[in-house]
């Protein structure tokens, strides 16, 4: 174990690295992309020192007891363990996706990774400035499901369709869309993306010509969903009427 390291400094975007802040998020990093850790630290005080010693250990990962490393970092009270990790490129496959485009909220963002996981979709494309996907608040939010998925950038959703645009079932999701979505409307389709707009204004109207849109019923006591909860009810229904891509898989 060591004790003696140039402590870390507080994130900021441009780095090549981040956080994962809490235990949880340590062990997904350490556990799925062990070739991007760099460090660990711990509180003294931390109950689950054995179990994070001996993951590290597994993965070849310094693991170091250090309070003041975990002060510098985080800005949360009683973080007991946080990791440091390289920042990667993710790749996505040929299987259904989703598309934020210019999402905002780096908690939305967190818990839209951490429930296309949980039904078995594991390809997000970022598209456009957004929030950042590296984000500490994101990695924390998504409680390190970021680390099972892959995740790519694209300047603009042209760029997108470049690659993915063939052959491929393009829904997006939009407050005047054209199908209402429910179980007995949702689409069949093999390759899928589901596409969705920013927190504040949505998709622009030009959506309306890509693919087929979809609207999510509601009342008119609220003018629209939370993203998040917009993106879990539309995976939702696809996962269910189309099967769960990535339910077979160990990550």
């Amino acid at each position: 174990m060591e004790t003696q390291r140039e402590l870390p400094k507080k994130y900021k975007k441009e780095f090549s690295h981040s956080y994962t802040l809490g235990p949880f998020p340590t062990f997904e990093l350490l556990l799925c992309r062990p070739e991007s850790a760099e460090a660990v630290y711990f509180e003294e005080s931390f109950t689950e020192r054995g179990k994070l010693s001996e993951a590290c250990r597994a993965a070849g990962v310094p693991c170091i007891c250090s309070k003041r490393a975990l002060e510098r970092i985080s800005s949360k009270e009683n973080c007991y363990a946080a990791g440091v990790f390289r920042k990667y490129e993710g790749r996505l496959s040929d299987m259904p996706h989703v598309a934020l485009v210019c999402p905002s909220d780096m908690g939305n963002l967190g818990t839209i990774l951490r429930t296309l996981r949980g039904f078995g979709i594991r390809d997000l494309a970022l598209v456009g400035n957004g929030a950042d996907v590296w984000n500490p608040k994101v990695v924390r939010a998504s409680m390190g499901a970021l680390f099972r998925m892959e995740v790519e950038s694209f300047p603009e959703f042209s760029d997108y369709l470049n690659r993915f645009g063939e052959g491929r079932s393009l829904y997006p999701f939009m407050l005047d869309g054209g199908t209402v979505l429910t179980p007995e409307s949702c689409p069949r389709a093999d390759r899928y993306t589901l596409i969705f707009g920013n927190e504040a204004s949505g998709l622009p109207p030009e959506f309306q010509n890509c693919g087929q849109s979809l609207f999510i019923d509601q009342t008119d006591a609220v003018d629209s969903l939370n993203l998040a909860v917009s993106v879990a009810i539309g995976s939702y229904l696809f996962t269910q009427k189309n099967g769960r891509p990535g339910q077979a898989e160990s990550k």
